[in-house]
């Protein structure tokens, strides 16, 4: 696509939003915010089996690039599995959106995917945490003799 081109697929994801909303069901919920312009997003992800993401939907305020970002990375994650978004970088959210059109933006257009990302490190952590509880419950649970 030309520069012209990622404008006007910018536009679209800013003007007719893919997955806005919130979810009320979501295993996966966090926000995310851009101090240096205020931009504010949550990203909601319905997990399946083998951690694929079934659904992902997203609230947000702020420019209309992190707004159509928001808009982008629903689309770029769903179907895929944990592992495949997690190893997601910031050259694909640039490369999606035009890398002419964000380069002096590219906090904005990877705002979405890093929260998303986040949110995934943060569910990734708590299920080690119970894996790891729930052994140790099991093996180091020392009877009490009164």
């Amino acid at each position: 696509m030309d520069r012209q081109e990622y404008i006007e697929h910018l536009l679209d994801h800013f003007r007719n939003p893919r997955n806005k909303g919130r979810m009320e069901d979501a295993d996966l919920q966090l926000g995310g915010g851009n101090p240096g312009c205020g931009d504010l997003i949550t990203m909601y992800l319905k997990i399946g089996a083998g951690d694929r993401i079934e659904r992902v939907s997203f609230e947000v305020e702020g420019c209309t690039i992190s707004q159509a970002g928001g808009s982008i990375v629903t689309e770029l994650v769903a179907g895929k599995t944990l592992d495949e978004v997690t190893a997601l970088g910031t050259a694909e959210m640039v490369e999606e959106m035009g890398n002419d059109v964000v380069k002096s933006r590219v906090r904005c257009a990877t705002l979405a995917l890093g929260t998303v990302q986040a949110a995934i490190h943060q569910y990734e952590r708590g299920r080690e945490r119970e894996r790891v509880g729930a052994r140790m419950t099991a093996q180091d649970a020392v009877p009490f003799e009164n």
